[in-house]
């Protein structure tokens, strides 16, 4: 499910290039979805300011990424798939919710929260990364996600904060690592009772091939709770 295109105001396209890469190597058919619905604004990402008097759609600038084939999340149903996957970008806190502007007060969009609940009661895996995890904490209560640290560790982890607003949010918050661990797997938290898959992607400062190696086990795992 993306959220448009670039990571201030859509889908982080590096998250997402990388979860379909694994899907691909996991030997998994892939549909992807969008809310057809406005942006919540436009970033120029050269400058990381709002673009005055510019609007854009967010199916129509994840279709960017999706090289055209994708349809509107309404269609998404749980019938036809056997997990969904969230990558991040602040499009997850800007178009398919206001976390962004509201933190722990955010409003979720309604086909999203439907598509989260509706894998959730079919017992079917979801994953997320980066910031996309503030979903699943604010519609599914007590799910267990993780967005990495709780400490920025001198800019490691700018966005640390949002681990706070998990909380907030009804959530359970797991610490954990987005580089190579003393364990032989780049970390993602599985929250077994609810199928919940999630790891920090982009809220850890550190080298792209680990922020790839992380989803690659996030993805993993979302495949492996499918049973297929």
């Amino acid at each position: 499910v993306l959220s448009g295109c670039g990571v201030y105001d859509g889908t982080e396209i590096h998250e997402a290039s990388a979860i379909l890469v694994h899907l691909s190597r996991g030997g998994a058919q892939v549909q992807m979805y969008a809310p057809d619905v406005p942006q919540m604004h436009v970033i120029d990402h050269s400058k990381g300011q709002p673009t005055e008097a510019e609007s854009r759609n967010v199916l129509v600038e994840s279709a960017r990424i999706a090289r055209g084939k994708i349809a509107s999340l309404a269609k998404l149903t749980t019938a036809d798939h056997d997990a969904v996957i969230f990558p991040g970008g602040f499009g997850a806190a800007k178009n398919l919710s206001t976390f962004a502007v509201d933190g722990k007060d955010c409003k979720v969009n309604k086909e999203v929260e439907r598509v989260l609940k509706d894998f959730h009661k079919a017992g079917k895996p979801i994953g997320l990364c980066c910031i996309s995890p503030v979903l699943a904490a604010k519609v599914l209560s007590g799910a267990e996600v993780t967005v990495g640290h709780e400490e920025e560790e001198g800019g490691k982890w700018p966005y640390a904060g949002t681990a706070g607003a998990i909380k907030e949010l009804g959530g359970k918050h797991c610490v954990k690592e987005a580089v190579f661990s003393l364990t032989p797997f780049y970390e993602a938290h599985v929250d077994t009772k609810n199928k919940v898959v999630t790891t920090p992607a982009f809220m850890c400062e550190t080298e792209l091939h680990n922020i790839f190696d992380g989803i690659g086990a996030m993805v993993k795992n979302v495949l492996k709770l499918t049973g297929k």
